[in-house]
């Protein structure tokens, strides 16, 4: 579970209701439900007509992925790929058709499949950069999507205020509710813009970043391979893989020194 993005949802809807509270206002007086129709249904619309449902199914795993997505441990990546090589070194690389069952991860049973039936290095490298592309495109759209929805919900809730002031001006004839009217109005601009800027596209940000490090793990795992079907030494293949996180080895080399 994500502490960070749980307090963050938390932290925003709690400062806009305090907010609210602070003016003098309610939380009723936010809850309107023609308000809630147009921005939300018309967001709705406007994102089922922009992307096919497979990446609603695809944004769903993604807003998963903010709030209960674990982190890549790049060290146990590396530890494992070690293993499969002194294996290899030792018995073979055709020991590394077994070791495949229990690999941690699909790129990684490819790629060991792959190595233990001899297959071309051109061809083993083209296998996992195909799956990890497509991989990455995939939950690229989901993240796009949310981001979409972000760009369409203002534009809907300014809809819906326009749509309420139109009402208020139908009844100028009654200056008393002109206040209460216009105040409904400008609710569906406050879902829009919450809508957007609290949850969507907050949303697509943090799941891109979260998915950038599963990226950089599918790199170290794919390049672990390669070597290992190289015939590396693993000592030489654990030094080539932690290039990828530089930042930590070098943090640790400076607290030594």
């Amino acid at each position: 579970m994500d502490i960070a993005a749980i307090i963050g949802t938390f932290l925003g809807v709690c400062c806009i209701l305090l907010g609210q509270a602070l003016e003098g206002g309610n939380i009723t007086q936010l809850l309107q439900i023609t308000a809630a129709f147009i921005v939300l249904g018309g967001t709705g619309g406007a994102v089922f007509l922009s992307f096919p449902i497979e990446d609603f199914k695809t944004a769903g795993k993604c807003i998963h992925m903010v709030y209960f997505g674990k982190t890549p441990k790049y060290e146990n990546i590396i530890s494992e790929i070690v293993g499969y090589a002194q294996k290899a070194r030792k018995e073979g690389v055709i020991v590394l058709e077994k070791e495949a069952r229990n690999a941690s991860h699909p790129i990684l049973k490819l790629g060991l499949e792959a190595v233990a039936d001899g297959a071309d290095p051109t061809l083993v490298r083209d296998m996992m950069e195909t799956y990890y592309s497509q991989y990455q495109e995939k939950m690229a759209s989901g993240s796009k999507l949310m981001e979409s929805a972000g760009g369409f919900s203002p534009t809907l809730g300014i809809i819906g205020a326009v749509l309420g002031l139109i009402q208020v001006m139908q009844n100028l004839s009654d200056p008393a509710k002109l206040g209460a009217g216009i105040a409904v109005a400008f609710v569906a601009t406050v879902y829009g813009l919450v809508l957007a800027n609290l949850f969507m596209i907050p949303y697509g940000t943090r799941s891109r970043r979260k998915f950038a490090k599963i990226y950089t793990a599918m790199e170290i795992m794919i390049e672990g391979i390669l070597s290992i079907q190289a015939g590396e030494a693993p000592a030489l293949i654990e030094r080539k893989l932690e290039c990828f996180i530089i930042d930590k080895k070098a943090s640790k080399d400076g607290a030594k020194a």
